[in-house]
């Protein structure tokens, strides 16, 4: 990060903001313009859209060290610092590679970029070069708990793995969203010895988001973090992901196999979804050839001490990330993607809880960690980085993320993704009706929301952890389809969206509710005893008994 170049950013950001009159209540209507102020600057073009690594994301990161200096949070980064430098690794396709699928009589049938193949990125080598035949593996998962093995008596030695989207339909979504993840078959894939991982898009997912769409941002930068050793961080680094492959591209790696891809995708869909999974008559051969370079990002952290001797050590994490997608060729014309909604709202939001405990007049018993963190956009990486090298000496207790809230209406009830796995549940119902708004549950299980945001990089360590999002009543569901649909990752999710900022300081009211209600409380969350994730990640003495 290059903090000393950016001095002139910071004393911009001070000067946006003034300390308010403490006050024992938000007021409502000022936190409004608080979160208004807080969403202009950090949405703004002068920002370019926020991308990691980039001077546009130094400024916000500076902007927010600033408000969590006049907030009167302690330095909780590097080195007496509001900083944890993230050292990363960024890359992309150098060029668009070459797929060829050979079948058995050697004749060659190359996959047409961004209509029937679209490139994996890999940062273990700048050429990468495979062929090997292929194996269909189905959904690619391995569930023991499930006593479910796509792998079993399937040979992926040295072969490229073929693999559906998504995971089995019958588990419940959340854990199917854990093992469709295309990290979790990775890994899967590395154990069972595979060099390589194609991913295939289904014909629900050519309607959900259509294939050729990809094709718009292939050059842009992937990330992960450095190790001490300076070698890139990866969970499977010889079974790398290939590639996505289209319908239509589909086609041509089950020509003369046992069945087709249309019988097989008629198989995933019955409600049990047991898809067959068989050696492919085809080959391919694969080459990629990647541009790499070292740089670093930073995640923001500010702490408010706990006031009770015995229960400040421990920490409940406040989390938002700060980065977005940066500058992607134009559309209509505007080529700056300035993330007003994803996720500079998130961000003013968790400001304004800051600011609601220091003018509360009422220390919380538990330590609050303020957190912003890079790279959520490439992978939930300045999360993932903080959750395994935290900046604070005590436990990490729970974790409250904030991402995307869709700020366009007056919401009346809010969805805290993944709660109820935990006591985090009961805290939320409650603080919810503090401020007469009711808790729904997951409009949208079929997304699987509760492991795609930075608060699943806590869980991943064990910590109980939700995200918390406005809910689809009063013509919440219209708005956040509508925004997926329109703006979400394009340069129109910007200030011109009508953003209502109200609703942006009733959102921060309920998040600091929260908050208090588990700083405050006796007991420290718990998960929920025989919880999935739980069983996956958490400690024993973090379980319920």
């Amino acid at each position: 990060m290059r903090l000393p170049k950016l001095l002139t950013a910071t004393a911009v950001a001070l000067a946006l903001a003034a300390p308010a009159a403490a006050q024992t209540a938000p007021d409502l209507e000022r936190s409004a313009a608080n979160v208004k102020a807080h969403v202009e600057f950090l949405a703004s073009d002068l920002l370019q859209g926020r991308e990691t690594g980039s001077p546009g994301y130094d400024i916000a990161a500076n902007y927010v060290a600033s408000q969590f200096a006049l907030l009167g949070l302690k330095p909780a980064g590097d080195k007496g610092s509001y900083f944890q430098q993230v050292p990363m690794v960024a890359f992309r396709a150098a060029d668009k590679g070459e797929f060829v699928v050979r079948a058995k009589d050697g004749s060659a049938s190359p996959l047409a970029f961004g209509e029937e193949v679209l490139l994996g990125r890999n940062a273990g080598a700048a050429d990468h070069k495979v062929s090997a035949p292929l194996v269909f593996a189905g959904y690619g998962v391995v569930a023991p708990e499930k006593k479910h093995d796509d792998y079993k008596g399937l040979n992926a030695k040295g072969k490229i793995v073929v693999v559906l989207s998504g995971g089995p339909p019958g588990f419940q979504t959340e854990e199917r969203a854990y093992y469709g993840n295309a990290r979790t078959k990775r890994m899967a894939a590395a154990k069972a010895g595979a060099v390589g991982v194609i991913f295939l898009s289904t014909p629900k997912d050519e309607l959900r988001r259509p294939f050729a769409e990809g094709a718009r941002s292939w050059q842009a930068w992937a990330m992960t973090w450095r190790k001490p050793d300076g070698t890139a961080f990866d969970v499977a680094p010889g079974t790398p992901g290939l590639g996505s492959i289209s319908v239509k591209g589909a086609e041509k790696l089950f020509a003369g196999a046992p069945k087709t891809f249309a019988q097989v995708i008629a198989e995933a869909d019955k409600p049990k979804g047991v898809v067959p999974r068989f050696p492919l008559a085809t080959a391919m051969d694969v080459t990629l050839r990647t541009e790499m370079k070292v740089i670093q990002s930073a995640n923001v952290a500010g702490l408010l001490e706990g006031s009770d001797p015995k229960l400040k050590d421990e920490v409940i994490v406040l989390s938002a990330h700060l980065d977005h997608i940066g500058i992607t060729p134009p559309l209509n014309g505007d080529e700056i993607n300035n993330g007003a909604l994803d996720n500079a709202g998130g961000i003013a939001t968790t400001l304004e809880v800051a600011r609601a405990f220091q003018e509360s007049g009422q220390k919380p018993k538990r330590s609050l960690l303020f957190l912003a963190v890079t790279a959520e956009e490439k992978g939930l990486l300045g999360a993932e980085y903080f959750a395994r090298n935290p900046t604070v000496a005590g436990p990490m207790v729970a974790n409250v993320n904030l991402d995307m809230p869709i700020l366009t209406y007056d919401f009346l009830d809010v969805v805290a993704f993944g709660a109820e796995r935990s006591s985090l549940g009961p805290a939320v119902q409650r603080a919810a009706q503090r401020m007469g708004v009711s808790l729904s549950a997951d409009p949208m299980p079929e997304e699987g929301l509760f492991t795609r945001s930075d608060h699943f990089r806590f869980v991943e360590v064990g910590v109980p952890s939700t995200f918390l999002m406005t809910g689809f009543q009063n013509g919440g569901e219209a708005k956040f389809r509508g925004f997926l649909k329109d703006c979400y990752h394009k340069p129109c999710d910007d200030l011109g969206q009508g953003i209502d900022y109200a609703a942006g300081a009733k959102f921060a009211r309920i998040n600091y509710e929260i908050a208090r209600e588990l700083a405050d409380a006796d007991q420290r969350p718990l998960w929920n005893k025989g919880d999935f994730f739980a069983g996956k990640f958490a400690p024993k003495q973090t379980i319920a008994d």
